[in-house]
């Protein structure tokens, strides 16, 4: 008898079953926050509203004047968004090239990683704060000034801007920059002529889809007196207009399907099909580039025109960054903010917790609506369109507007139709950043399930596994990682963007902060922060962790 050793059996008690049993407990204690288990959660005396909501849907105002004053409403929102990522990716390009390690290695502290962490640490602080909250602190200095809005987007867009492209800078081959350091070239030179060129494509891939999220978040600030699509669709849903609150609402949808459109078209010819991940060119693509392909150029040359024509049309009062009175007002600020008041700080924990449950409720509703629609949204794979998961082009259409409906209404949008039928409080706040997220992880999903390798699947067909078995063994194993990490993404923007549904009534710290804002409690405001800025740190830390164990 011979022996032979058999691999041990994983033991069922590891990181990954620790944090299955983490999060199975959160939703159960989240649901439980919201009051899901308790009565009196809805409004009967709402539906009339939503129904009258729905029906206007079928009757837009479209009258000439007001379709005059919706075209200004979208230019200005497509303004705010372009001249807010100009801003961002100049703050990305200087802040992601001092936050890479292989800068800080280039230069003096050779070997030295405490410097590019100082860096990465100090671009946390603005990233980690909504543009909501950097909107309405900029009120108090500028008034309401366009600059406002092109602020607000371009300071929290730059530092996320920031960690992306230093992470694409440090992923990027360095054999070529290592051979002109060598040579004597000067660091940044070396930079401009090797990793800059090399990364070019997922740097503007990038960019492209942070113009996306930057019509979002611009829709977002209009909410505050920014002006803008956002802010007309506030007006028109708070006095009941709803036919021009569709009207509007289409214009928002055809600008965010069209910047979609543009934006997956140039990644496609850029040979970088993923919006979020790294991308390496093949050399078909890479020979495509050298020949400068047309829609690439074209796409740079109506970016160029589109940024002209956006600070024209903006028309922000640049000015008031030096003026004395701004410095004025900004001094005052900072005077009043200290030291911060801690007598609420009860008051805060609670309603931090009631934060966390609705993050943790919104990304786990956002994160199975996006599973279960990224296949009938996903397209060009030939395994999947052969697989029992086989979808008609209508169905593809209609599963890609709904995502695109979702993700284009902001989420105080959302949570105001939520609260016609249900009492204030965090459950309309968290369905309406699931319904908003689930708009964008669906399509982040179809992505993945679209530039899928198809060969394992093919391997599996031609051994003669069903249409099941190639889903369940094939398909699934190879995208539900990407899946997860993109939902605990989202569960760290989920965590900031409860400002925004806290604007209009949904709780959390959101609530607390724009009552202090607006009230010029600058000292309880500072308290608020830091409890805020704490809670997504840890929140940063968790998700961060979860990821690693799922690798």
């Amino acid at each position: 008898m011979t022996n032979s050793i058999l691999p041990k059996r994983p033991s069922p008690l590891n990181w990954r079953t620790l944090w299955g049993l983490v999060f199975l407990l959160s939703v159960v204690w989240s649901l439980s926050v919201a009051g899901v288990f308790q009565q009196d959660l809805v409004n009967e005396g709402g539906w009339y509203l939503v129904v009258r909501f729905l029906v206007a849907a079928l009757s837009p105002d479209l009258s000439p004047e007001f379709l005059l004053l919706t075209l200004d409403a979208t230019l200005k929102t497509l303004a705010y968004a372009v001249c807010g990522t100009f801003f961002c990716v100049v703050i990305g390009l200087a802040g992601g090239v001092l936050s890479t390690e292989v800068w800080w290695k280039s230069v003096s502290f050779r070997g030295s990683q405490a410097p590019w962490l100082v860096v990465r640490a100090i671009l946390a602080v603005p990233r980690a704060i909504h543009e909501l909250i950097w909107g309405l602190f900029f009120v108090n200095i500028f008034g309401l000034d366009p600059l406002v809005a092109v602020l607000a987007i371009a300071i929290p867009f730059g530092a996320i801007t920031a960690k992306v492209f230093s992470e694409i800078l440090d992923e990027t081959p360095r054999a070529p920059l290592l051979a002109l350091l060598n040579s004597g070239v000067p660091t940044l030179s070396a930079f401009a002529y090797t990793l800059i060129p090399q990364a070019f494509p997922n740097l503007l891939s990038y960019s492209f889809y942070r113009l996306e999220c930057s019509i979002r978040s611009a829709a977002v600030l209009g909410i505050i007196g920014a002006g803008g699509l956002g802010y007309q669709i506030f007006l028109s849903l708070q006095s009941l207009r709803y036919e021009q609150m569709w009207t509007l609402m289409f214009a928002l949808l055809l600008l965010s399907g069209g910047t979609d459109f543009f934006s997956g078209l140039l990644r496609q010819r850029l040979g970088v099909p993923s919006r979020l991940d790294l991308n390496v060119l093949n050399l078909k693509q890479q020979k495509l580039l050298r020949e400068r392909d047309p829609v690439v150029t074209f796409s740079v040359l109506g970016a160029v025109a589109l940024l002209i024509f956006s600070f024209w049309y903006v028309k922000a009062d640049f000015t008031k960054l030096w003026a004395p009175r701004s410095a004025q007002l900004l001094a005052g600020v900072f005077h009043d903010l200290f030291p911060p008041d801690v007598s609420q700080l009860n008051q805060m924990l609670t309603l931090s917790a009631q934060t966390l449950a609705m993050s943790i409720l919104a990304s786990t509703a956002a994160g199975l609506g996006g599973i279960l629609l990224s296949f009938p949204a996903a397209r060009g794979d030939k395994s999947i369109q052969n697989s029992k998961f086989k979808i008609q082009n209508s169905r593809f259409l209609l599963t890609r507007f709904l995502l695109l409906f979702a993700r284009a209404v902001p989420e105080p949008i959302w949570a105001l139709i939520f609260l016609f039928v249900l009492f204030p409080g965090i459950l309309p706040g968290a369905i309406a950043l699931a319904i908003h997220n689930l708009g964008i992880l669906g399509r982040l999903m179809a992505e993945v399930i679209e530039n899928l390798d198809e060969r394992p699947l093919r391997s599996l067909k031609a051994l003669g596994a069903t249409q099941s078995q190639v889903f369940l063994y094939g398909i699934l194993p190879l995208t539900l990682p990407r899946f997860l990490a993109y939902i605990l993404y989202r569960w760290e923007v989920c965590i900031r963007a409860t400002v925004i549904v806290g604007l209009v009534g949904a709780g959390g710290l959101g609530r607390l902060l724009t009552e202090q804002l607006s009230s010029f409690d600058y000292k309880g405001l500072l308290a608020t922060l830091i409890v805020f800025l704490s809670l997504t740190f840890v929140v940063d830390i968790i998700s961060a962790s979860v990821r690693r164990s799922l690798r």
